[in-house]
C-alpha cells in the first residue's frame, strides 16, 4: 500500500493498534441502491470494505452503517447487507436489529474473537444526523451506552465523512480512534492528487456541479501544486461564457435554469488570476435532434443548439496533455455520457488518463463511467466518495476525518 509518512502521522491506522481479541467499532458506508423488494442492486460499497473487515478477523468486530435516509423508499434495515457481507467474507455477519439497546449491548458483551456483528441502520436513531461537534455527539445515548463495551473506534466510511454525524465523530472523543484501510487509502491517494508527485499535475473537471468544480479549481491552483485545470461539461460551458464567448441562448438559459448564472463571474475571476493554467473547449458537440454536430465555439451563437459534449479537437488536445501527466485527477464527465452519441469525450479522457503515471477518478459519475468502460484496473485510484471527494479536493476539512486526526493528536 502507498505510504506518505507526513500524512499518516496526522491520523492513526490499523497498524497503530493491537487489535487481537479487542472489541472494535467500525463505521462503514454500506448505503446501496435497492429495489422495492429490498434486494441490493449494486454491491460496490460493500465490497470496498472487505479488505478492512478481513484484516480485523482476529478482533470482535462491531459494524455500524446506514441505508438511505428517512422518507426514502429504500430507508430500511441492514439485514440484506449482513447477508451480502457474509457471502463475500465466507463468514457469518450477524445482523442485530438494535443500535445501543439491551439486545445490542448484550450481544457485544458476549462476542468471541472473530465474531462480526452489524448493528441496525444507524439513521433509525434520530440523533445520528444532527450536525453537531464531536464533543456534543460524545454525550449522546449511543456513545455513552456503547463506548464502555468497546476498545477502539475505526472510521472506514470516507464517502460520508463530510457529514458531522454522530457515528462519525462521537466515539473519537472517548475511544482510541483511527482510520480503516479504505479511509487510509482515500486520504493518501487524494493527497497525492492534490500535492502531485511530479509535474505535470493536471485536474480535469466536468459534470454538472459548476460551483463545486470552480471551488476545486481555485483551491488546487492557489495551492500551487497543480499545473493545469482542464474544464469540460457544464463548467466548461460556464467558462466559455466567462471568456465572452456567445454560447447561444439555449445554453445560457440552461445555465440559468441550473442556478449557475452567478458562477460566470466566479469563472471570470479564475481566468484573471490563473491565466494560462485553465483550459476549456475550443470546439463542442451539439445535440441536433439526437444527432451529434461538431462546431467550433465561435459558431455557437448561430447554431443555438444544446452543448452535450466536447468536440474532437478538444478531445485530442486534452488527451495529449493528460497522457503526458505525472498525476491526473478526473472529476465529472465531459458531456452527457449516458447517451452513446455524446459519450465520446468522457470515454477518450478516461482512456487518456490510464496512460498517465498516476491516475485518480473522483467518486460518483466519473468513477461509474470508468467501471462502465472497463478501465478500473488501469486507474491508480477510484474514489468511493462523491460529495466527500469534491470537498476534500477543494481543500475543505471533512468532519469525520478531522475527528480521527484530533484523536491522534491528543494521544
Amino acid at each position: 500500500m502507498m505510504r506518505d509518512t507526513l500524512t499518516v502521522k496526522e491520523f492513526l491506522t490499523i497498524d497503530d493498534f493491537d487489535l487481537d481479541g479487542k472489541t472494535v467499532l467500525m463505521r462503514v458506508d454500506l448505503n446501496s441502491p435497492m429495489d422495492p423488494e429490498g434486494n441490493i442492486l449494486d454491491d460496490l460499497r460493500l465490497k470496498s470494505h472487505i479488505p478492512t473487515i478481513t484484516e480485523l478477523s482476529s478482533s470482535k468486530l462491531v459494524i455500524v452503517a446506514h441505508q438511505s435516509r428517512p422518507g426514502k423508499d429504500d430507508f430500511t434495515t441492514m439485514k440484506p447487507h449482513s447477508l451480502k457481507l457474509s457471502d463475500f467474507l465466507d463468514r457469518r455477519v450477524t445482523y442485530i436489529d438494535d443500535i445501543f439497546g439491551t439486545y445490542a449491548r448484550t450481544t457485544i458483551s458476549n462476542m468471541k474473537k472473530g465474531d462480526i456483528v452489524l448493528l441496525e441502520n444507524v439513521r433509525f436513531y434520530s440523533e445520528e444526523t444532527l450536525e453537531r461537534s464531536a464533543s456534543a455527539h460524545s454525550k449522546s445515548h449511543m456513545v455513552t451506552k456503547l463506548a464502555p463495551l468497546l476498545d477502539v473506534y475505526l472510521n472506514d466510511a470516507f464517502a460520508v465523512s463530510h457529514r458531522s454525524h454522530l457515528s462519525l465523530m462521537g466515539f473519537t472523543e472517548v475511544l482510541p480512534s483511527g482510520a480503516g484501510r479504505l479511509m487510509e487509502k482515500e486520504i493518501l491517494a487524494l493527497d497525492k492528487g492534490i500535492k502531485g508527485s511530479g509535474h505535470p499535475n493536471i485536474f480535469v473537471l466536468g459534470g454538472a456541479k459548476v460551483d463545486d468544480s470552480l471551488k476545486v479549481a481555485e483551491s488546487v491552483l492557489k495551492a500551487g501544486n497543480v499545473d493545469r485545470v482542464l474544464l469540460t461539461g457544464i463548467v466548461g460551458m460556464v467558462m466559455l461564457a466567462a471568456d465572452d464567448v456567445d454560447i447561444g441562448k439555449v445554453n445560457m438559459e440552461f445555465i440559468e435554469t441550473q442556478g449557475y448564472i452567478d458562477q460566470i463571474e466566479k469563472a471570470k475571476e479564475l481566468l484573471k488570476n490563473f491565466n494560462g493554467q485553465i483550459a476549456y473547449p475550443t470546439d463542442v458537440a451539439l445535440n441536433d435532434n439526437e444527432k451529434r454536430i461538431e462546431v467550433d465555439v465561435d459558431e455557437l451563437k448561430e447554431q443555438n443548439l444544446p452543448i452535450h459534449d466536447i468536440g474532437l479537437e478538444t478531445i485530442v488536445s486534452f488527451s495529449r496533455e493528460i497522457e503526458k501527466a505525472n498525476t491526473v485527477v478526473l472529476n465529472g464527465p465531459a458531456g452527457v455520457s449516458e447517451v452513446e452519441e455524446f459519450a465520446l469525450g468522457t470515454q477518450e479522457i478516461i482512456k487518456a488518463a490510464t496512460k498517465a503515471k498516476y491516475s485518480i477518478a473522483g467518486g460518483g459519475h466519473i468513477a461509474a463511467e470508468v467501471r462502465n468502460y472497463g478501465y478500473q484496473d488501469l486507474f491508480s485510484h477510484l474514489s468511493t466518495g462523491g460529495g466527500a471527494c469534491i470537498d476534500y479536493l477543494a481543500g475543505e476539512k471533512l468532519p469525520g476525518i478531522e475527528a480521527i486526526k484530533k484523536s491522534a493528536s491528543s494521544k
